[in-house]
């Protein structure tokens, strides 16, 4: 019993913490001192719930016990004295005050909090990496362990650019406002940027049991439509909404039964969700009437569309989509589009073709602990039937996984891979047999 709460506990701070930290960021200014609130709220509910049960509304609950927590604090500490010295006023009164203002604050939601905090983490006094750490792991609900492989960087630079991050966001005084017209588009790109890791680590998880994490994707789709509101002339954030919307739909159709993963080509598309790929059709037309140069949201949310025009595999545009991602390594070169364009040509020209370009990214740095180069080398080399190059290849993309779905199905494949390899092998020698 103690096992099962202290899980539900723990997802229900998965949830949770991110609303909690920025309702409590709004209120103190401080991303640090949200973040010891949070905890201790935590805390204060691992004490209490196992005994209790979970309450009904539970963030409530957690938010109430931070609040609590937030009054003690600044009734201990000096930072009422000095804020209300400058005001000229006396002690007590300015601790009154203070201890008023806050229970106010905590119970007067006004706008959307975490929209907030993204745009305060993607300051530009801080680097564009630490402002997508620090909103990864503040907002995203992240370890900093899922982050560097997002990043495909050491989990020690990950943890010191959230912890330089709050440093300077504390020091520098950052206020806690959405930015003004004039300073929007300077930190819009980290911000799409951050919404889409969001929403990528939602629909294909870096670890843990399952190959879905939803409640990212639905926060990530949440935040993109109220951007695509907030700032309703930007073709790249109606791009990043139809993209997120498009890939969304296939949510139902990309697990079996068992939570098992259903690759693209596989999967029944009529489980996939219709309205969503009309809500990205129509973000992706409305981010196209609005002009100009497609950037990286709406040409990857083009190839998308190209999937869910296809009411079966085969009609797939695999040309267009090669090509789609030509003009996308013109705009952000990059190995992994690079590597997402060698299966589009192999599908469109042959698995040759495609083989022949991930050849050139096996000895590229970035790319030396990513699953899906071996994954997608062996997906080629069975294709092929180089099964025994295959087997070895999907071993590999296996051994780099931490998500227990993928390395199943990698594994598989690998298994499936070697078993052709066997049989390819007994027939041959058959054949030299009876012809000797």
């Amino acid at each position: 019993m103690s096992t099962d709460i202290h899980r539900a506990i723990d997802a229900v701070w998965r949830i949770e913490s991110p609303r909690l930290i920025a309702g409590l960021a709004r209120m103190v200014r401080d991303v640090s001192l949200a973040e010891d609130l949070a905890q201790d709220a935590l805390v204060a509910a691992l004490e209490r719930w196992p005994e209790s049960g979970i309450p009904d509304n539970p963030g409530a609950w957690l938010m109430a016990a931070a609040k609590h927590r937030a009054i003690d604090t600044f009734r201990r500490t000096k930072l009422l004295e000095r804020k209300h010295e400058e005001l000229g006023r006396q002690v007590d009164a300015r601790q009154e005050a203070a201890v008023a203002a806050l229970e106010s604050a905590i119970d007067d939601h006004v706008g959307d909090d975490l929209l907030r905090l993204i745009f305060v983490a993607c300051y530009p006094v801080l680097t564009a990496e630490a402002r997508v750490a620090l909103t990864l792991r503040l907002l995203g609900g992240l370890t900093t362990d899922e982050i560097a492989r997002a990043f495909l960087v050491p989990e020690p630079t990950i943890a010191q650019r959230i912890v330089r991050a709050k440093r300077t966001l504390s020091e520098k005084r950052v206020p806690f406002e959405l930015p003004r017209k004039a300073d929007l588009a300077e930190r819009l790109s980290s911000v799409l940027e951050v919404i889409y890791l969001i929403f990528n680590e939602g629909y294909s998880a870096t670890a843990g049991d399952d190959l879905m994490r939803p409640a990212l994707c639905e926060e990530a789709l949440r935040l993109g439509r109220i951007l695509a509101e907030l700032a309703p002339a930007e073709p790249e954030v109606h791009g990043l909404v139809a993209l997120m919307e498009i890939q969304a739909s296939r949510a139902a159709a990309r697990v079996g039964l068992t939570g098992e993963p259903i690759l693209l080509l596989d999967q029944d598309r009529s489980r996939w969700d219709q309205l969503l790929i009309s809500r990205g059709f129509a973000a992706l037309e409305r981010s196209q009437k609005l002009g100009g140069a497609r950037g990286l949201y709406t040409l990857q949310a083009a190839v998308a569309a190209c999937h869910a025009r296809a009411t079966v595999a085969a009609d797939t545009n695999w040309a267009r989509i090669a090509s789609l991602y030509e003009e996308l390594l013109e705009y952000s070169p990059s190995p992994v589009i690079e590597l997402n364009r060698a299966v589009a040509v192999a599908m469109a020209f042959g698995p040759a073709a495609g083989l022949e370009i991930v050849q050139t990214l096996t000895q590229e740095p970035s790319l030396k602990s990513y699953h899906l180069l071996p994954s997608v080398r062996g997906d080629l080399l069975s294709k092929l039937d180089r099964n025994e190059e295959a087997c070895t290849e999907f071993e590999r993309a296996a051994s780099l996984t931490r998500n227990a779905r993928e390395r199943e199905l990698l594994l598989n494949r690998a298994r499936t891979c070697a078993e052709a390899h066997r049989q390819t092998s007994h027939s041959a020698n058959s054949n030299a047999s009876r012809t000797n």
